[in-house]
């Protein structure tokens, strides 16, 4: 294997740097890696993913694409049934009436504290989960570990149905928190790993679609029971049955003939197609464990993946920091705007300068003298910055954090990536009611001021540390961490498998 560097950087000292670290760990000894036949297979293979376009890709896997949104779809459940709970549903008169206490005024209201039970119930059960989904998923699979989860969530909403208390409701989002917890774990793993790669992007950043999704069905469900959320569960578990494995996590596994038949069932390829499609993915998988072995948590802090941990919770938690808060104030606007055209650095970084910006007009807004028209530009910043952040850094953020951990980490990643998340939640969450409260700090619009600085945290720290990985196959980004390139440097270095 022979790395090539642009001519920025010394091809000579890039390339005896992956020698050495591939000669260090016995890759080079690999039977799978000296097979002439098999490496000529990953070549070609990989060679047909950079060519194809994505109208290509779309019309050779229809089934991959179908697949990987049946397993997005799954965030819809986690969403609406948080939201459903925690924001329409404790507002409604029957569920004031029913587990409320008289005020002052004479009108039945939920208390506070259990109000922020509540909300913070489900994201407990969630933090927990997202520890084990990693290890499970290792050891089921992508497609058993979410029928599981799924099977849980009809189980766990019997506790939700039958509540005669806030306690028992509380204990019951506790329990529904467990599958969320997978279910954002497990997706966009999922997707990344069956569709080709010009559509990984896309199909990744449907996640963001699926929160959506998620938020509508909510207002269109204000007045339902809790019966609803029966709804959905039942008939994923019955698809996702017939799902087809991620082929990367069967050939871990050894499975190579049933990763062949996952490869034949999400797209529509030849045999020879598909034995190449395959010997890529067994190249890849088998200089993964060569140099790591068998995938395990302390493998996240070690050696380059480190750094890829790193990425993954920093883009994870910055979802909280750059815009996020504000958006689910208002009304989400969602639209997959520039996967195809701009790389996922290229993005991020634009989405949060524009929405840093958008946060600290906020600010200023808010401190000059109050009228009419102050109010109307508050309001409409609020939507576009809603607007910005679910086309941009919203969207693009799965696709980096299923794209970015290596193939025998990606499990355990992407569920480390997500705890990250809902520590920087659960504090944000606490300064915002802090900011927002007329009993706390009375800022209002002034918290534009809060949010543009941490959007401009997270706007330094991912020039520094992210780096683009669009068009680039599991096996060149392993390359260039293991390489050690420098973020800024992704995008134009040049490899030679």
């Amino acid at each position: 294997m022979s790395t090539g560097i642009d001519e920025k950087m010394d091809p000579t000292r890039a390339h005896s740097v992956e020698a050495d670290e591939l000669q260090k760990r016995n890759v080079h000894q690999s039977e799978i890696l000296v097979d002439a036949q098999l490496m000529t297979n990953a070549y070609e293979a990989e060679n047909r993913e950079h060519e194809m376009g994505v109208c290509d890709v779309v019309k050779t896997h229809p089934m991959a694409c179908f697949w990987a949104f049946i397993f997005c779809f799954t965030i819809v459940i986690m969403e609406s049934f948080d939201m459903f709970l925690n924001g329409n549903f404790v507002a409604q008169e029957a569920f004031r009436k029913r587990y409320g206490v008289m005020g002052p005024d004479g009108n039945m209201s939920i208390q506070t504290k259990w109000q922020s039970a509540l909300f913070q119930s489900g994201q407990c059960g969630a933090f927990i989960s997202v520890f084990l989904a990693g290890p499970i998923t290792n050891r089921l699979g992508y497609r058993w570990t979410t029928i599981w989860a799924l099977v849980g969530m009809n189980a766990t909403i019997f506790i939700s149905f039958f509540a005669n208390s806030l306690a028992v409701l509380t204990i019951g989002q506790t329990f529904e928190g467990v599958p969320w917890g997978i279910f954002i774990a497990n997706s966009p793993a999922y997707a990344s790993e069956v569709v080709p790669l010009v559509l990984r992007g896309a199909l990744t950043g449907t996640l963001q679609m699926s929160w959506s999704i998620g938020g509508i069905i909510v207002a269109a469900a204000t007045y339902a029971p809790f019966a609803l959320q029966w709804i959905f569960p039942t008939p994923l578990l019955v698809l996702v049955f017939f799902a087809p494995e991620s082929p990367w996590w069967l050939i871990h596994k050894g499975r190579k003939e049933e990763a062949l038949h996952s490869i034949t069932r999400l797209g529509k390829k030849s045999d020879e197609n598909s034995e190449q499609t395959l010997a890529m993915m067994d190249r890849t998988v088998e200089i993964e464990i060569m140099t790591g072995g068998q995938p395990t948590l302390l493998d996240l802090i070690k050696g380059t993946d480190l750094r890829r941990t790193i990425i993954t919770c920093l883009i994870y938690a910055s979802q909280n920091f750059a815009g996020n808060l504000i958006a689910n104030q208002t009304t989400f606007f969602f639209e997959q705007v520039g996967i195809g055209w701009f790389g996922r650095r290229t993005i991020y970084l634009w989405g949060t300068a524009f929405n840093m910006t958008m946060l600290l007009l906020l600010g200023v807004c808010a401190s000059i003298k109050q009228n009419t028209s102050t109010n109307y530009a508050q309001a409409y910043l609020g939507v576009i910055i809603s607007f910005v952040y679910a086309g941009t850094l919203g969207t693009i953020s799965y696709s980096i954090i299923a794209e970015t951990s290596s193939v025998r980490l990606r499990a355990l990643s992407t569920g480390i990536g997500r705890a990250a998340y809902y520590v920087a939640e659960i504090s944000m969450i606490y300064l915002a009611s802090r900011l927002l409260n007329p009993t706390g700090w009375n800022l209002f619009g002034k918290c534009g001021y809060v949010w543009g600085s941490t959007a401009a945290v997270c706007w330094v720290s991912a020039y520094f540390v992210l780096p683009e990985l669009k068009h680039r196959s599991y096996c060149e980004v392993d390359i260039l961490f293991n390489c050690k390139v420098p973020a800024r440097k992704f995008k134009t270095t040049v490899i030679h498998i």
